[in-house]
């Protein structure tokens, strides 16, 4: 059977998550509903696998996912008919290539990477409701960074972990987090980039939670080295809400995507 890795972007407002639940909407079980309109493996209910499982609320403008069908199709007509069949769910196959039979999209990612929007403005939001996280006063970028650098580096993220995470370990290495500060109308906007081969669940929104107290004065830089060597989940800030979080991209051996 020919396997295809398919870039995905979508919404994660309207959905429980990227994984299929049997009674909440989610975003695997919109795409495999698009399939099983093409494909006769996915029809008898055949499964597609993720490189992230996104959490309920939580974006993506570069998800991979990989899918084996009994057709070969042309992979821009396949992109074009699932497109067609994910109307009006906020999902969109943005690319789909044929990769080889080992090719996983979970297990041969080498990195993946996120960045979360907040934006700090008095006024409430109604372009990006639902899109960033809204705080109302400004937040101090290079503290953030300072309190950041601690975390960049192979650690034990025990306190930056979620209690019902599933993870063998809690060690990771965290390659790099950005801090981005730009200013829009009657407001600042922050943008956190962080890049790692795998994360923990919530690990992400963990930090950023953290951060956001560092930039907010609550927090000195020096406690999230604390807090990070504390391992003790009650050592965290407090975990930032997930709709200000994208799944910006995953890195493989070889860019599926490229040619």
């Amino acid at each position: 059977m020919p396997r295809f890795a398919l870039l995905i972007e979508y919404d994660g407002a309207p959905f429980s998550g990227w994984q299929a639940q049997a009674d909440r909407p989610s975003v695997q079980q919109a795409i495999e509903s698009a399939l099983g309109r093409l494909d006769p493996g996915f029809s008898a209910g055949a499964r597609i696998a993720a490189a992230g499982r996104t959490d309920a609320g939580v974006h993506a403008t570069g998800q991979v996912a990989h899918a084996d069908l009994e057709r070969d199709w042309e992979p821009f007509r396949l992109s074009e008919a699932l497109n067609y069949h994910l109307k009006p769910a906020p999902v969109a196959v943005l690319a789909a290539a044929r990769v080889p039979d080992d090719f996983h999209a979970r297990f041969s990612a080498i990195e993946r990477r996120y960045c979360f929007r907040l934006i700090a403005r008095r006024a409430p939001l109604t372009h990006d409701r639902g899109l960033v996280w809204r705080v109302l006063n400004p937040l101090d970028a290079d503290a953030m960074r300072e309190g950041a650098a601690h975390l960049v580096g192979r650690h034990d993220f025990t306190t930056f972990r979620s209690s019902i995470c599933q993870a063998q370990s809690p060690v990771k290495t965290l390659d790099r987090i950005e801090i981005e500060e730009r200013e829009i109308p009657h407001g600042r906007e922050y943008l956190f980039r962080l890049r790692a081969r795998s994360f923990l669940h919530n690990q992400v929104r963990s930090i950023i939670g953290t951060l956001e107290r560092v930039g907010a004065g609550s927090w000195q830089p020096r406690q999230v080295a604390e807090a990070l060597a504390a391992r003790d989940r009650a050592a965290c800030g407090p975990v930032c809400p997930p709709h200000g979080l994208y799944l910006t991209g995953v890195g493989y051996p070889a860019d599926p995507f490229s040619a």
